[in-house]
């Protein structure tokens, strides 16, 4: 069975956006990976598990879980559907953490990404509705709800803005507060528009920052941080040439649907080889607008409302018997 490099071209974080292409390709399961989907209060949840190595290399991702929360009404911004999302995605959370931290231990939470780039902002704006408590703990703890737990957060910036390796101040901080647990949020690119901004992907298997957007910088896993890492991504951006290989791909198949079988132009447009297209747009669109990837024009507005809902999934998991309530009284 061929691997997912056979689709070097395609730009996607997703794990299930890389079954797929796999599967579309072989017109069979990845074999080495379990998956479940659950369908619940409007939301699909995929959940993607590449337990062998065979998987791991066909995949082209390591091995672990993946949570993926297809949401297409969060688009809508109404209250009730983000806290909805928000109360599953902790119920995912702690089932992946229950094991990796008990109550006394502290959790590291870094915001990925550049600040001053709105589709790329995603992990500081979660930060910025997220409980830190560490530092309530250690010097007022008899003023703190005894169901909280300790959290402390970092955004890190990227290269451009600190001259060093996000990697080398995440290693060092680790180094210096001891935390047992990393969760990394970021943003990620998609290879399908309708997934921008209504996706969530959850994994433990860490994350490579930059990865989906072709600028791939040492990961953060527990290869090189020594300890557990999550990771929280949203894909915000699609790749202009992936965006136009897909939407030739929709005419092709209703042109498909729509010409007479066995006819001249039937068989022209089924002999098409969909591969050597994808290579052909990205020739002729590259020297134009080079690695162009694109994001919804109201990115701005759709970035304030999830990342309060990553957020909220967060507060929720990290500290037992606090609620939505709770959460949306003190930091909201």
């Amino acid at each position: 069975m061929k691997d997912i490099n056979k689709f070097s071209n395609v730009r996607t974080d997703l794990a299930i956006e890389s079954r797929e292409m796999v599967r579309e390709d072989q017109k069979r399961e990845v074999p080495g990976v379990e998956v479940d989907v659950e369908e619940i209060k409007g939301m699909k949840i995929t959940r993607v598990n590449i337990k062998e190595e065979i998987g791991q290399k066909i995949m082209g991702k390591p091995l672990g879980n993946y949570i993926t929360f297809e949401i297409p009404k969060i688009r809508e911004m109404e209250k009730q559907a983000q806290e909805e999302v928000a109360q599953e995605m902790a119920k995912e959370l702690r089932d992946i953490v229950q094991d990796k931290i008990t109550k006394d231990d502290t959790t590291l939470v870094v915001g990925l990404g550049n600040w001053n780039i709105t589709p790329d902002a995603l992990g500081p704006k979660v930060l910025s509705h997220l409980m830190v408590t560490r530092h309530l703990l250690e010097h007022i703890p008899d003023f703190v709800d005894e169901e909280v737990t300790p959290v402390c957060a970092i955004a890190p910036g990227v290269l451009g803005l600190t001259g060093i390796e996000t990697s080398e101040i995440i290693r060092g901080v680790v180094e210096r507060i001891k935390p047992k647990l990393v969760i990394a949020v970021d943003a990620l690119a998609s290879r399908r528009m309708e997934r921008l901004n209504t996706t969530i992907q959850i994994t433990d298997t860490g994350i490579s920052p930059g990865s989906g957007v072709g600028n791939e910088r040492k990961a953060l896993n527990q290869e090189t941080l020594g300890i557990p890492v999550i990771a929280i991504g949203i894909p915000t951006v699609v790749d202009a040439t992936t965006l136009a290989n897909d939407t030739i791909d929709l005419m092709l198949d209703a042109m498909i649907a729509q010409a007479p079988k066995g006819k001249e132009f039937y068989n022209m447009l089924k002999d098409i080889n969909r591969e050597e297209k994808l290579q052909l747009i990205n020739e002729i669109l590259h020297p134009y607008v080079g690695n162009l990837m694109v994001t919804p024009k109201e990115v701005d507005l759709i970035m304030d409302d999830i990342s309060v809902v990553v957020a909220n999934g967060l507060n929720i998991a990290l500290h037992p018997g606090i609620d939505l309530e709770d959460v949306n009284r003190y930091v909201n």
